[in-house]
């Protein structure tokens, strides 16, 4: 891709509020003690961003994670999507994790379509859905293959493209790259990219990867651990990913080691 020179702009604002939190508070209790995961946190994403939330173990981006997507009650604050307060899980959210969480006795196709027949959706519908999206992350001549026939990458294509089958409003992604190799992890955040490029999905995306955070992200959200907080709050310049190289490039390194110094340490 050639290089444009510049960085003019950063991030982006539609005026339309997707996900809003204030003082989000999350503590788990024992009956010997009490941990604070996450302490008054506020944030906000904005309706088709893609927003990544990086900080080092424990800082609390998976709890946090968790509570938008409805699996764990926040202890004190307010967390609400398009207005309205989060009370569970909901077919407005789609998620996706490190781990595959495919269902090993269903092909490719029928793990996209899994949410679809449970909605009820009729099969030509159905079929014509997922025909689309295995297209999308390229796995449409493997519709009849099983999840212990592809590779690791293949999986994770598989639950995008189920997670996106479903027509979420939201995409949580919870360090879903983390477990594969180099070449295959940055062919992933091409295609995801891409994906979010057409589908103009708004995705929360959990990392500690400093330079995936970056690549991938119009914002990103520092965090820092003990209790879990947000630091810092990093806007990615539109033209960033037009710059051939952009990872090498002297903006993108000097965003790098911005966050590294805000996060406190080079553990990325």
């Amino acid at each position: 891709m050639p290089s444009t020179g510049t960085f003019a702009g950063a991030g982006t604002d539609t005026g339309v509020r997707k996900i809003e939190a204030v003082d989000v508070t999350k503590v788990y209790s024992t009956k010997k003690s009490q941990f604070v995961a996450l302490d008054r946190v506020s944030f906000h994403v904005d309706a088709h961003e893609f927003v990544s939330f990086v900080g080092p173990s424990g800082c609390g981006k998976s709890s946090l994670l968790r509570i938008i997507a409805g699996l764990e009650p926040l202890t004190m604050g307010d967390l609400s999507i398009n207005g309205h307060e989060i009370e569970g899980p909901g077919a407005d959210r789609g998620m996706v994790f490190q781990s595959y969480t495919l269902f090993p006795w269903l092909s490719v196709r029928e793990n996209i379509e899994f949410g679809l027949t449970l909605k009820g959706v009729p099969l030509f519908e159905k079929r014509a859905i997922a025909d689309h999206f295995m297209e999308l992350v390229g796995l449409h001549k493997f519709a009849k293959s099983l999840p212990k026939e592809l590779s690791g990458g293949m999986k994770q294509r598989v639950a995008i493209a189920r997670a996106l089958a479903n027509n979420p409003g939201v995409l949580l992604m919870d360090e879903p790259f983390g477990a594969l190799d180099p070449q295959t992890k940055n062919a992933m955040q091409e295609l995801l990219l891409r994906i979010w490029e057409k589908e103009k999905t708004t995705v929360v995306f959990i990392t500690h990867d400093i330079e995936e955070a970056i690549f991938l992200s119009q914002r990103v959200y520092v965090m820092q651990a003990h209790p879990g907080t947000i630091r810092s709050e990093i806007a990615i310049p539109r033209g960033m990913r037009q710059v051939e190289d952009v990872k090498d490039s002297e903006a993108f390194v000097k965003l790098k080691k911005q966050i590294i110094s805000l996060i406190g340490h080079h553990d990325e």
